[in-house]
């Protein structure tokens, strides 16, 4: 029997549906023991919230915090701007990582178990979270993990060819988030719900984000118009902090949240943070998607829809495989005009439709064993010695 932990050390909720369903699969064969650790009590309610008691009763719930009076006074100084008590984590909790066979992620920051920590025995496996094509998705950190799983083939070729994994260092499994996620829907409280409804998904990264230039003039057109309703369900990132930090891309800008003019616009449903921001309640809903570089397009793709993109910064994106999405649905440089660009992608989606479902048949394994359960599989070969499902 090996020692699992599942880590979940985030500052929101959004990554969890990404590796907590493989967990679960793994509990309910109960050749493992799995723990969950959790760095903030709103996680541990999410996974409350996601996972049925009587799966629960098969896992251990850890909460790990910072131990050292440095730790708490650099996370308290820093915390405003930069994620430091996620940082300073690892190091407080050492002896608690060793006592593991491996960890298993959904993001990279844990690699200091390895580069600076020393923890060479320890296996770290990254389930990834989402399954977008930024750039920072394929660099070549991700070659530093053990095992990598993929929900499909573009992912794998990626890895392969730009961060310089080897093909057994890889399994594909599918989209463990749609195990868990995919019958969830927002039950909306509109005045005319028959309208249709846009979601619009901005990313936080001010580098590639279209809020910082254009999320005012897309809220305020929603707000003079009565043809659709409008969720605002921005990255849950976006305004967690009043300034954005981000290393990949470089980039640092204020963030400003949406004015008092929008508030109780019965149109417009906001939501800069809750569960259903990431637990695909809207991308359901949704008839039709607006955004820019956020994974969640693939999840409303899902069910091929219209859709359309906010080209705020300029990119030259036509062939550049970090912008692959926007084949999707028409490119925009700006907001006006919006509302007639919505109907014009309504109207051209037939255009559209072949082109996404070749991005989804590229981005999701899809196969009648669910993918919580063929990562299961994955992981379980792995430790035990052996093959993987690559």
């Amino acid at each position: 029997m090996k020692r699992i932990c599942f880590l979940f050390n985030h500052d929101q909720t959004h990554q969890l549906a990404h590796s907590l369903p493989i967990a679960l699969a793994l509990a309910e064969r109960g050749e493992h023991r799995i723990v969950l650790a959790y760095a903030k009590d709103a996680i541990r309610a999410e996974i409350e919230r996601q996972a049925k008691p009587a799966q629960l009763a098969k896992v251990e719930l850890v909460k790990l915090g910072l131990k050292s009076g440095l730790s708490q006074m650099l996370a308290g100084t820093l915390e405003a701007l930069v994620p430091a008590s996620k940082l300073l984590l690892y190091r407080d909790n050492l002896d608690f990582f060793r006592g593991f066979d491996a960890v298993v992620v959904s993001e990279k920051t844990t690699l200091l178990l390895k580069s600076r920590y020393g923890l060479d025995n320890l296996k770290l496996i990254h389930t990834r979270h989402g399954a977008g094509d930024r750039a920072i998705g394929f660099n070549p950190e991700s070659a530093l993990f053990d095992l990598v799983l993929v929900s499909g083939p573009k992912i794998r070729d990626r890895l392969i060819a730009e961060a310089g994994l080897k093909p057994d260092q890889i399994a594909l499994v599918g989209y463990p988030k749609f195990d868990l996620c995919a019958d969830n829907r927002f039950d909306d409280r509109f005045p005319a719900p028959e309208r249709p409804t846009v979601i619009y998904n901005p990313h936080p990264s001010p580098k590639l984000s279209s809020w910082f230039k254009h999320g005012a003039a897309v809220l305020e057109a929603f707000r003079q118009q009565d043809r659709y309703n409008l969720i605002f369900a921005p990255h849950v990132m976006l305004f967690e902090r009043k300034w954005v930090v981000t290393l990949d891309p470089p980039s640092l800008a204020r963030v400003t949240p949406p004015g008092p003019e929008f508030a109780g616009e019965p149109r417009i449903h906001f939501d800069t943070g809750s569960g259903a921001s990431s637990d695909m309640s809207y991308t359901n809903r949704a008839d039709i998607y607006l955004g820019d570089v956020s994974s969640q397009i693939y999840e409303f793709l899902r069910a091929p829809r219209p859709c359309l993109f906010l080209n705020s910064h300029g990119v030259e994106w036509q062939d550049d495989p970090n912008y692959l999405h926007w084949r999707a649905g028409p490119v925009l440089t700006s907001a006006d005009g919006l509302l007639d660009a919505i109907d014009a992608a309504i109207a051209a989606h037939s255009d559209y439709a072949p082109t996404q479902q070749a991005l989804i048949d590229a981005t999701f394994s899809i196969s009648d064993r669910p993918s919580a359960e063929r990562a299961a599989d994955a992981i379980s070969a792995f430790l035990e010695g052996r093959a993987t499902l690559g």
